[in-house]
């Protein structure tokens, strides 16, 4: 008798959109097949001065994707899990509802407080509690702002929780906190992997928000009867994954080797490789890395690249100029120009959320005594060919850390729809990349419920199903001297590239 595919449902919510994705496990075929069954835009909100994420709507298209999956006869899902980005959260009041919108990370609340947080705690003390790399948006910075501006809500809560917790709490009526998650908020120490008691005191800050982590793979609730009753749905299982999407994109790497680097491409690029353990030398401290807690006790060392943000930014404006050029078209673009004609640090301060991001490239140029560029397609380029050397430059700095020398470079991420990106990558770092699954974080989020499940015994045996179930495009180096001279000046015009 041949057995039923296993279904269950991912929930992988982006900084820019989310989607449903149901997910089948045919064990006898060793195959994995993946339908998108709802997908939605994650626009933040702006009210006043500060930025938001509008939660009740993301909560509402959750509740859309579920009653898709019933539309579409998935009657037999045996579990559901959320994954997000990182560091943002909300707060619940005693009475379980919650204290106004959750801020969005790029909100200006949380400027120049890193600096007020290092008075009473010194980098290298956080560093060595926490392992995590400085970004203004961490939680830590979050919450401190908060305590400064706005005590009273601190006062006032009862519950911290990070973005799919929240939205998990508001399915099943459970509160609890992932792992992976709780990693990024800064907080969490890194070898105790235990919420750390003695930097909350430090900081002023109420530790008794703060949940005891739950392990990635644990199983947190069912749909509440209320969600089950205006749905009409089953009482759907729920999983607590790899929450953090990074987390579930490393999952998701189709790698047949022990020791790999990853490329998470999205908005965001996140670039590094997993550890047995947190690396918290003075090395890693100066190069600013983040140690991140992966699914199953693995360690992830990375580093966050302000990745396709640059993109989407200059396209935002570009539409609201009345342009309205595809991705795809500005791709087009950016070939057909003449290269190295210009270079940026993606990851400078001035990238993180300016009013007009073409503006902010072609200023950059203009302060580095560069071309500046003009047209769409100049200034995509400069983007891309200057994210693809910064790939270089943090791929060579993991290998130092790591101790290991990877021959080529895995992505995974809805960035790798973008081939021109991928080729120059290659081209940058003079290795193989190996492109695919576009659905990573998505895909981790799957079989983590699977491994939950029962289906899948572990980590290798999920890289190794998704390796036989997803092509993986290959990409070889080409122009390898034009590349290392365009480095070298890359080198000179990111002249903060030492400290970030």
């Amino acid at each position: 008798m041949v057995s039923k595919p296993s279904c269950v449902l991912a929930f992988d919510l982006g900084a820019s959109s989310g989607r449903a994705i149901v997910g089948r496990l045919d064990s006898e075929a060793g195959i994995v097949t993946i339908e998108e069954i709802h997908r939605f835009s994650n626009d933040p909100v702006k009210v006043g001065n500060h930025l938001h994420w509008d939660i009740l709507r993301l909560f509402h298209e959750l509740k859309q994707g579920i009653l898709q999956m019933k539309h579409l006869g998935y009657t037999d899902i045996e579990s559901l899990a959320i994954d997000s980005w990182a560091v943002d959260f909300g707060l619940l009041a005693a009475n379980g509802e919650l204290l106004g919108n959750p801020y969005h990370y790029r909100d200006h609340q949380t400027d120049h407080v890193m600096d007020k947080v290092f008075d009473l705690v010194g980098r290298e003390e956080l560093y060595a509690k926490t392992g995590l790399q400085f970004l203004q948006f961490n939680s830590i910075f979050q919450l401190y702002a908060l305590k400064q501006r706005n005590p009273e809500l601190l006062q006032r809560a009862d519950t911290f929780l990070m973005i799919p917790d929240l939205l998990r709490y508001f399915l099943t009526g459970e509160k609890h906190s992932e792992y992976t998650n709780s990693t990024t908020t800064q907080l969490l120490n890194a070898t105790t992997k235990t919420w750390d008691t003695e930097l909350l005191e430090q900081l002023g800050l109420p530790g008794e928000l703060l949940l005891k982590p739950v392990s990635s793979g644990s199983r947190v609730g069912v749909l509440t009867k209320e969600i089950c009753d205006e749905l009409d749905v089953p009482s759907i299982p729920v999983i607590a994954v790899g929450e953090h999407d990074t987390a579930s994109a490393v999952v998701a790497v189709p790698a047949l080797e022990e020791d790999f680097a990853f490329l998470s491409c999205g908005t965001w690029s996140l670039l590094g490789t997993e550890t047995l353990a947190p690396v918290l030398s003075e090395q890693a401290l100066a190069w600013n890395f983040t140690n991140e807690g992966g699914v199953y006790g693995t360690n992830r060392l990375l580093k966050n690249i302000m990745g396709l943000w640059l993109v989407q930014e200059c396209k935002r404006t570009w539409d609201k100029e009345g342009k309205n050029i595809s991705f795809a078209e500005l791709v087009k673009l950016a070939e057909q120009v003449k290269p190295f004609q210009c270079f940026i640090d993606p990851d400078d301060d001035m990238f993180l959320n300016p009013e007009h991001m073409p503006k902010q490239i072609q200023q950059y140029c203009r302060e580095t005594e560069q071309v500046v560029p003009l047209t769409e397609g100049e200034i995509v380029r400069c983007m891309l060919e200057s994210l693809a050397l910064k790939y270089r430059f943090i791929l060579e700095r993991t290998e130092q850390l790591s101790g290991k020398k990877y021959p080529g470079l895995h992505i995974v991420g809805g960035g790798i729809q973008n081939e021109l990106l991928c080729q120059f990558t290659s081209n940058a770092t003079q290795r193989e990349v190996w492109a695919g699954p576009v659905e990573g974080s998505a895909l981790g989020n799957l079989v983590v419920q699977w491994i939950s499940l029962g289906y899948i015994a572990n980590l290798r045996e999920a890289r190794k199903l998704i390796r036989n179930s997803f092509p993986v495009k290959t990409y070889f180096p080409e122009d390898g001297a034009g590349w290392q001279e365009a480095y070298a000046t890359f080198s000179q015009v990111a002249s903060r590239l030492t400290v970030k």
